[in-house]
């Protein structure tokens, strides 16, 4: 497939800025180097200030995905302390020692238990998140590195500016689920971007490219074995980073026990207002209501970060990332001067 795409990105080795003047939805940020009409939701930036604010959020909660969950479990608990009500009402023994002898310590401690498998749970997840992010970090670093010793001993440093550039945006859509070579055709050559269509792993290919130009620049003398083991170190670095992310996204959590934990939450929300009804009389909706937004609401954003790279609210904002790394090493090439230029400087102090 020919890599075509009507969108420009805002910064390429020339340093030429393509950025146009669009004014953006509430709550949207526009993809830099996408087209000036492609947004992306954001990363959520939150004042870490203010407490109120924070507390009546509902956009990147996990009460977006866990209210109808909620609902269900308190009509469940309206429905079984009604029951209890009649029973009493009407002198039901036998319904009544369904919600009286289930002793409270019971409930207790498999409560215990389901608190401790969900911090277990959140404290994975949250693991694989910040190991996504410092990966994340990982290839910024080794980008800036790799770009700037190849611009600043080598006059070609455009060319390996617009192949970094290229690899992280592959990289960003890899791990997105996208294997075509969309929106780099801006950095990459042609050729390059049809050879990487037959590669499982496209990322890989033009880290293979980046590859051949410090072979191709060492042939030419510009760079000596030194160099060349450093940016070899720095381009390992950076397809170190990439297997982390991608072992991340390629390996969930296991089945078994993500699943035993929804099963204990619901259990235990189920046989809660027979714990409570007895006690809390009509008050019992409102405890399970309470207790439900808690369990669900954790494992839900357990859930939610386990995959870092996805396109929810709380995902890492890969898009900035791309961004941040076409335009740092843009404008490193953008302002190497021409070697005869710095010979000339030289000679003339």
């Amino acid at each position: 497939m020919v890599c075509t795409r009507n969108e420009r990105p805002d910064y390429r080795a020339d340093g030429v800025s393509r950025r146009g003047a669009v004014e953006k939805p509430p709550g949207v940020e526009r993809a830099s180097f996408f087209g000036d009409n492609y947004p992306h939701t954001a990363m959520i930036e939150y004042d870490r200030q203010n407490w109120l604010k924070s507390v009546l959020s509902f956009r990147g909660t996990a009460l977006r995905q866990a209210w109808g969950r909620i609902l269900a479990v308190t009509a469940y608990a309206i429905a079984m302390e009604a029951v209890f009500q009649f029973a009493a009402a009407n002198g039901n023994q036998n319904v009544l020692a369904v919600f009286t002898n289930l002793p409270p310590t019971i409930h207790a401690v498999l409560g215990t238990l389901l608190g401790f498998l969900i911090v277990f749970r959140m404290n994975a997840s949250n693991n694989r998140y910040w190991e996504g992010r410092s990966s994340w970090g990982q290839i910024i670093n080794a980008s800036r590195n790799l770009v700037r010793v190849g611009v600043a001993h080598t006059d070609d440093g455009a060319r390996l500016a617009n192949l970094v550039s290229g690899y992280v945006i592959c990289l960003r859509r890899s791990l997105q689920g996208s294997l075509d070579m969309m929106e780099t055709e801006e950095f990459l050559p042609e050729d390059l971007c049809r050879r990487a269509e037959f590669f499982g792993n496209p990322p890989t290919a033009v880290a293979f490219a980046i590859s051949e130009w410090i072979e191709t620049e060492y042939r030419q003398g510009a760079l000596d074995s030194s160099l060349v083991r450093h940016m070899e170190d720095q381009l390992s670095k950076l397809i170190d980073a990439q297997g982390s992310c991608e072992k991340i996204r390629k390996t969930p959590m296991p089945f078994v026990y993500a699943v035993m934990v929804k099963q204990l939450i619901m259990v235990y929300l189920m046989t809660l207002p027979f714990a409570v009804g007895d006690q809390c009389g009509w008050w019992t909706p409102v405890v399970v209501a309470m207790v439900a937004l808690g369990l669900f609401g954790v494992e839900e954003a357990s859930v939610e970060i386990e995959d870092p790279f996805g396109s929810a609210d709380n995902c890492l904002d890969m898009v900035t990332y791309t961004v941040t790394i076409s335009r740092d090493v843009g404008q490193m090439a953008a302002r190497k001067k021409p070697r005869q230029t710095l010979v000339e400087s030289v000679e003339e102090g």
